[in-house]
């Protein structure tokens, strides 16, 4: 008897913080505000490496740098805005089949231990 196996791909990038300029109140804007950001992302079946070299994958050190470019590149008054462009970015990926942005602004009230927003097409 064949059993067959369905493979799901994911990469999950979690508890990247970087100095982000975002909000759209006046205090937000005297300077950088720590951002903690999240991303998964749900890969084709078909792209799986068939050799064990960076050039057969989706490397991962891209993925984080093209967060960290996104998220520095300029301010941004909501974090709604900051997770679309990010999701964006990664669902443009090849292979990419499916993705979930997580941004949070852990500073942004003293009686919460973060605000955040998440965007998914992953279901």
């Amino acid at each position: 008897m064949t059993v067959t196996v369905t493979v799901t791909r994911h990469f999950h990038l979690e508890g990247l913080e970087c100095a982000c300029r975002i909000g759209a109140y006046d205090h937000e804007r005297l300077g950088p505000q720590r951002v903690i950001i999240d991303a998964e992302i749900r890969l084709s079946g078909e792209t799986e490496p068939q050799r064990d070299t960076l050039e057969a994958t989706l490397n991962y050190d891209m993925i984080r740098s093209s967060i960290l470019q996104i998220a520095t590149s300029r301010h941004f008054d909501l974090q709604e805005t900051l997770a679309r462009e990010i999701f964006d970015s990664l669902a443009g990926l090849a292979g990419v089949t499916g993705v979930r942005v997580r941004t949070a602004k852990p500073e942004a009230y003293e009686d919460c231990r973060q605000i955040a927003y998440e965007l998914s097409s992953l279901s």
